[in-house]
C-alpha cells in the first residue's frame, strides 16, 4: 500500500466532517455545514482559514478571477464543502483549480448530501 499524503491530519477532518453531519444529518443548505464546521475546529484548536482567496498567476500579471477555498486546515489540506444531490467531474475540477493555484497538494472534497455524508481525496 502507498504512503497516504497527510494521513493522521486527512483523518482528523474526516471525523470532524462526521462528526458535524451526525449532529445535523442532511438538509441544510453549504453555510450552515461550514459555520458547524468552524465551531468544531476551533472547539479541537485545528488551524485553519476560512474563504482563503487564491489568485491566479500568468507570466507578469495576476488574472481578475480569483479562486475562493472553503477551508484551508493545517495550512495544507484545500476542505471543500457541497450540499448538493451528488458530486460530478464539475467538483473535483474546481479542488484541482485550488490545488493548483495553493501549491497545496491536498484537497478534501465533502458533500452532505440528502442519504449520506461523501467524501473524496484529491491529490495533485
Amino acid at each position: 500500500m502507498s504512503n497516504i499524503i497527510y494521513k493522521d491530519k486527512s483523518y482528523t477532518i474526516v471525523g470532524v466532517l462526521f462528526e458535524v453531519y451526525n449532529n445535523l444529518g442532511s438538509g441544510f443548505s453549504e453555510i450552515v455545514y461550514k459555520d458547524a464546521l468552524e465551531y468544531e475546529f476551533k472547539k479541537l484548536d485545528i488551524p485553519f482559514v476560512r474563504e482563503k482567496e487564491y489568485k491566479v498567476h500568468y507570466k507578469d500579471v495576476i488574472l481578475p478571477h480569483k479562486f475562493y477555498a472553503d477551508f484551508v486546515v493545517f495550512d495544507k489540506i484545500i476542505l471543500e464543502i457541497k450540499s448538493i444531490e451528488k458530486l460530478n467531474d464539475k467538483h473535483t475540477a474546481q479542488c484541482i483549480n485550488y490545488l493548483k493555484v495553493s501549491q497545496c497538494k491536498l484537497a478534501i472534497l465533502a458533500n452532505f448530501s440528502k442519504e449520506f455524508l461523501d467524501h473524496k481525496r484529491i491529490v495533485l
